[in-house]
Parts: C-alpha cells; sequence; structure tokens
C-alpha cells in the first residue's frame, strides 16, 4: 500500500491535482476539507464546531482530523493507495502518523505566491441557493451575479473574502509550512510549482511519483 501526501497552501490547487492522481493510480483520495464539509452538511456537533472554525481560518483540532484518517484507513480496501490532501497540516499530525506505522512515500509540495492565493479564492462566488460554484475569472455565470441554474444571488463565502484568505494564509505559514522542513529531511519532498498552468504543475506531480507506483 503507497501513502502520499500533497499539501500547500489554501487556494494551491490541490484538490484538481488530487483528482488526477486518483486516476491515474488507483488512489482513495483523503482529503479532510471533504470529510468536514460532511459533518458540516449533515449538522453535526462536530460540524457546527468546524464551520465556525473554517470560517474564522483556524485549524481544526488534531484528535478530531486523526480519528477521521484513521476511519479511512481502516474502512476502504481495494485501492493501490491513499493520498492525503489537508493532513497533515502540523509536525505534531506528521509525527502522529509515523507513530501510527503510516510510511510515507512521497510528499507533494505545491507552492503558490501569497497574491496569486487571495486573488484566486476572492474571485470565487457560489450561488445562495443551490450552491454551484462559479468563478468570476474563469467560469463566470451568463449574467453577472447570478446563477445560470436556479436564478439565485451569488455570494463570495466567508472563508474565500480576501481579509479572511490572508489570515488563512498567516495560519499556514506559521504552522503547515513547518512541514516543508520535517519531510525535506526524510528525503520524501518534492517540491511542485503551483504557479504554473495545471497542465504543468500536474506533469510534474506525476514525474515526481511516476517510478515509484
Amino acid at each position: 500500500m503507497k501513502y502520499y501526501i500533497l499539501f500547500g497552501p489554501p487556494g494551491a490547487g490541490k484538490g484538481t491535482q488530487a483528482t488526477a492522481m486518483v486516476e491515474k493510480y488507483n488512489l482513495h483520495h483523503i482529503s479532510t476539507g471533504a470529510l468536514l464539509r460532511k459533518e458540516i452538511a449533515a449538522g453535526t456537533e462536530l460540524g457546527l464546531q468546524a464551520k465556525a472554525l473554517i470560517e474564522k481560518g483556524c485549524l481544526v483540532p488534531d484528535e478530531v482530523v486523526e480519528a477521521m484518517i484513521e476511519n479511512e484507513f481502516k474502512t476502504v480496501t481495494e485501492v493501490d493507495g491513499f493520498l492525503l490532501d489537508g493532513f497533515p497540516r502540523t509536525t505534531a499530525q506528521a509525527e502522529a502518523l509515523e507513530a501510527a506505522g503510516v510510511e510515507i512515500d512521497k510528499v507533494l509540495l505545491l507552492e503558490v505566491d501569497d497574491n496569486k492565493i487571495v486573488e484566486r479564492l476572492s474571485s470565487r462566488r457560489e450561488c445562495s441557493k443551490c450552491g454551484i460554484p462559479y468563478n468570476i475569472v474563469s467560469k463566470r455565470p451568463a449574467k453577472e451575479g447570478i446563477c445560470d441554474s436556479c436564478g439565485g444571488e451569488l455570494i463570495i463565502r466567508k472563508d474565500d473574502k480576501p481579509e479572511t484568505v490572508r489570515h488563512r494564509l498567516e495560519v499556514y505559514h506559521e504552522s503547515t509550512e513547518i512541514l516543508k522542513g520535517f519531510y525535506e529531511l526524510t528525503g520524501r519532498l518534492r517540491l511542485v510549482n503551483g504557479n504554473q498552468s495545471i497542465e504543468g504543475a500536474n506533469e510534474d506531480i506525476l514525474k515526481a511519483i511516476g517510478a515509484q507506483v
């Protein structure tokens, strides 16, 4: 079983790159964001707590995330490996993975300039009624501010507002970026230029892990 980690700042394009990796190498994509969104959609106590933290740009407590990840490892079968996206975020979480006996094969770091991240995320919109996502740069609606599907008003999510994005980046640089040094010492880290096109970044990622899968 192979284990890969894909990390980088919010808005770096991890979800897009993860999709390509999963399809090519039969990996199970474990996105902490997706796991938390399920809880939020279900309206559980965990979901309500997570929603408040995410909207403020804060991190969800380690023990909550670790329990969800461990459950995925145990319950998902018939795959050739796992791709962790959004975990670990801190050295404490990375050490918890090692303590659990999970041997990471490659760690892929998408590096993107902060200003580009703010531009990317603040251009995102979603329908206030049906939730369909838009982007005022790359996926514009036919009528400005109006959903093509249901006619609902397009809004910017709280966690995509420029001030919140900058706070999220501060949190990232203060904690998660330390992982770069942690995994660099193990020889498993591979840097990927996330400022380039989606296709270019994807090609670099596949080159980094191709011989290992």
